[in-house]
């Protein structure tokens, strides 16, 4: 395991992305159809990577919209709330990857030597309010596992920080997630299918 000690969003932390599969778009990368073939998301996904790699080059430049610059720019509010809430201390840290760095995770935060912190700040009022009512996190799992796999963590607190709703004492959400060996088996299944098709989409561009 590599970690980077990296701010999220800087420059070394963008390059130390560059041609590896990260865990916020795990989903993507393990997207099947029903005959088991890679979805298109997947292939997409592939081609990016593979282009990162023999160019050294970007290729997932984004539009940095409102909704994004709140998450970032309250981030490190809602890391500070979590502290005084729980009374953890999280260690800030950068991005995670595997010993080959094919694979990376950019935590939140590092607990204790067996949990992580993964925070979002959703602007949308209905994540923010199914959130609360449902505390399902299910779309974010594969994040959150592949986070646990890489770093060999036993689980990960998620946190969901909306300063709107502290009006009514609930601008913070916590959930925690234990490790899921039975979904992480699954997982390496696809990340090893999308990390095997990038290989051999970076193997016929280099011909």
């Amino acid at each position: 395991m590599i970690l980077i000690d990296a701010v999220q969003g800087s420059a070394e932390w963008l390059a130390a992305r560059v041609g590896v599969i990260t865990a916020s778009r795990a989903k993507d990368a393990c997207k099947m159809l029903k005959n088991g073939d890679p979805a298109e998301v997947a292939i997409a996904y592939a081609a990016q990577i593979a282009l990162e790699r023999v160019s050294g080059v970007r290729c997932d430049e984004t539009f940095v919209n409102a909704a994004m610059r709140r998450g970032t720019e309250l981030e490190p509010q809602a890391r500070a709330a979590y502290e005084a809430d729980t009374g953890i201390l999280v260690l800030e840290s950068g991005i995670v990857l595997t010993d080959d760095r094919v694979f990376g995770y950019s935590t939140d935060g590092l607990i204790g030597s067996d949990g992580l912190l993964e925070i979002k700040c959703p602007s949308s009022p209905r994540v923010v309010c199914s959130m609360w009512r449902d505390g399902d996190v299910s779309e974010y799992m594969h994040q959150i596992q592949m986070g646990l796999w890489i770093t060999g963590r036993k689980w990960l607190d998620f946190v969901m920080y909306d300063p709107r709703l502290s009006c009514v004492g609930k601008s913070l959400f916590v959930k925690r997630i234990d490790r899921d060996e039975t979904f992480i088996e699954q997982l390496e299944i696809g990340l090893m299918r999308c990390a095997k098709l990038a290989e051999d989409f970076a193997t016929a561009l280099q011909k």
